[in-house]
């Protein structure tokens, strides 16, 4: 199977470090790539903090669910390591949005970049359980 490459978009939406905690090293004496998509889930609560939105709550009754995650690995990240993570967006659709993620450390004075990920998330009502339209109110933070 080829390799989905990850190019990122241009519009950069938000920017967060996250220290790698020894909990997300693995027995391979690195960040597991189950870790890698818990830094990116932290990355994204903390842009919709910043926003004061949640991932259960960016309009009333809808919130955000993951259908597509898609991770190219590019370095290993250690214990010690501080990762910035850079959001931008992508394709916006009538009730969705790519999101894109660059995971990257210093490390002796050099840019390492980690990874790079994308997920589409889609506005969700969980409690009628259907996808929702984008709010009008939202889609100000993904300009």
């Amino acid at each position: 199977m080829a390799r989905q490459r990850l190019t990122l978009p241009t519009t950069l939406l938000f920017t967060t470090n996250i220290d790698v905690r020894i909990t997300d090293i693995n027995y391979g004496k690195h960040v597991g790539n189950d870790a890698f998509v818990s830094l990116i889930h932290e990355a994204r609560v903390k842009w919709l903090k910043h926003f004061s939105y949640t991932e259960l709550q960016i309009a009333t009754n809808i919130g955000l669910i993951m259908s597509t995650l898609c991770i190219n690995f590019k370095s290993e990240s250690f214990y010690g390591d501080s990762i910035t993570v850079n959001l931008f967006v992508g394709d916006i659709s009538k009730a969705g949005f790519e999101l894109y993620y660059q995971l990257k450390t210093v490390r002796d004075e050099t840019e390492i970049e980690l990874a790079v990920a994308k997920t589409k998330m889609v506005c969700y009502n969980y409690t009628a359980k259907k996808v929702e339209t984008i709010p009008t109110s939202f889609t100000k933070i993904l300009a």
